[in-house]
């Protein structure tokens, strides 16, 4: 089987292409021109079309409201060496993408075109990147993404995910790097929400706005930070609104005076930004986590997709723990999910299993990967961890024993520590044939690259140097 084809029950084989082309071209301006129609009415004059690198950092292409329908049906160039770009806009190379030679299209998804509302007179739309003779580009991270969600839906299985994003606010016009905070109420203390409480309104305020269906907003652990929560999606969905709800809370801090960092780490020594991946399986409608023979009511589907997630943690680290600052989160007792284990409700866990309260649970049960943080793709996050595990339902892996309490008070070598560091992680990607085979070569060479170069740039920097050096990037 090939990077470019489904795996489906029986073992036929589909391409995974067909999930990822483009609609015909009149077809994309027939939706363009009512696309274009619906943001006018919104008072909107140019649309920012996104994509995420393999570094994490989102970049743009905008237009003009009236070059929408151009853009749609031609694309809007954008080059393949972003791909192998740094967090701080270095440019590295891989055996397949980089360098100044090529170019590439970047198609609007009108479907999720949105009026900003923390920046009037803006709409913001994911873009899926081709090449220019309209095929898919395979190093597109959104489109990988894509088939990955395919690759599920072709075996009758849907994912419902969503990823929590959390965020540090600090004051704008600060005379040095060093964040100064305009809180400094207690941990999830209401001190804080009273201090900001303007502000969290109109982030709330402009999340709803937007069509986000808001679950929660509340101060966090660590100085000025800040989470907010909305309602589970399928994984394409949930990675677009993830950038979606970045893009929007910076809009509105910059509107209150407030910088924001979604850094793994803000400061050295401090708990850092998670990027908490949430996933459950379904299959006709039914919360496969639910109404199981296996640990706690998990079905054997749900059993063997979480084994393959759990196995496959420290490869995935790649590339749900992009930055070097992330290995600096990643420490034990301090929720980030340091230890390769599992368990129900555990924040210690990197794969902690959420029940829900009685009455909801068949709908409410999922599991959380808490290992990621704020600088990974959201598209390689979600579409990594399908990968890994559909590869552990293809196994019919089982769960290790669950473990309860904090792992880092175990015995010695009683429980597998995560990767501490790049090098670790990148040795472990290397050997995961489920990842090279999932992404495609053009993609899993470039995301390496930028790894290495990453983890080269930092491999003698204190910590104190990398946080300040990747604060404000992300």
């Amino acid at each position: 089987m090939t990077a470019d084809t489904i795996a489906v029950d029986g073992g036929v084989g589909i391409d995974a292409h067909a999930a990822v082309e483009l609609p015909p071209r009149a077809e994309r301006a027939q939706r363009a021109e009512a696309a274009a129609d619906r943001l006018r009415t919104a008072a909107v004059e140019a649309v920012a079309v996104t994509w995420v690198d393999n570094a994490g950092i989102t970049r743009v292409k905008a237009v003009p409201l009236g070059a929408l329908v151009h853009a749609a049906q031609w694309g809007v160039g954008a080059a393949p060496c972003f791909d192998v770009f740094l967090a701080d806009d270095v440019i590295t190379t891989s055996p397949i993408i980089g360098g100044p030679t090529g170019d590439l299209r970047l198609y609007p998804d009108l479907d999720r075109a949105v009026p900003l509302a923390g920046q009037p007179g803006w709409a913001w739309a994911p873009g899926d990147r081709h090449t220019q003779a309209g095929t898919p580009h395979p190093g597109c991270q959104r489109l990988f993404a894509r088939r990955m969600e395919a690759t599920a839906a072709a075996r009758g299985l849907s994912v419902k995910a969503g990823i929590e994003v959390e965020w540090v606010a600090a004051l704008a016009g600060a005379p040095d790097d060093e964040p100064q905070y305009p809180t400094h109420g207690p941990a999830y203390g209401m001190h804080r929400l009273t201090d900001l409480s303007d502000y969290l309104r109109d982030v709330l305020r402009a999340l709803g706005a937007q069509g986000l269906d808001v679950l929660q907003i509340h101060p966090e652990y660590a100085p000025g930070q800040f989470e907010v929560s909305v309602a589970p999606e399928g994984p394409v969905a949930a990675a677009d609104t993830a950038v979606l709800v970045r893009h929007t809370i910076r809009a509105v801090s910059a509107r209150h005076g407030l910088r924001v960092s979604f850094a793994p780490v803000v400061e050295p020594g401090t708990v850092g930004n998670g990027g908490h991946l949430h996933m459950s399986l379904w299959r006709d409608g039914r919360n496969l986590g639910r109404g199981g023979s296996g640990p706690h009511g998990l079905t054997a589907e749900a059993e063997g997709f979480l084994a393959g997630i759990l196995a496959a943690l420290p490869e995935l680290l790649v590339l749900g723990c992009s930055s070097p600052a992330g290995y600096l989160r990643l420490v034990p007792s301090h929720w980030a999910g340091a230890y390769q284990c599992w368990g129900l409700e555990n924040r210690e866990a990197a794969l902690r299993l959420v029940t829900g309260s009685a009455g909801e649970r068949s709908a409410a049960a999922n599991a959380e990967v808490k290992c990621f943080d704020a600088s990974a793709n959201p598209y390689l996050a979600v579409g990594s961890v399908l990968a890994a595990g559909l590869a552990g339902l293809d196994q019919r892996l089982a769960l290790p024993p669950e473990f309860t309490g904090d792992p880092a008070a175990a015995a010695p070598g009683t429980v597998p520590r995560l990767p501490t560091s790049p090098a670790e992680s990148i040795a472990a990607y290397e050997r995961s044939a489920v990842l090279r085979e999932a992404l495609g070569e053009p993609l899993y060479q470039a995301v390496l690259a930028v790894r290495r170069a990453e983890a080269e740039q930092y491999a003698d920097t204190t910590p104190e140097r990398m946080v300040a050096a990747t604060r404000w990037r992300y």
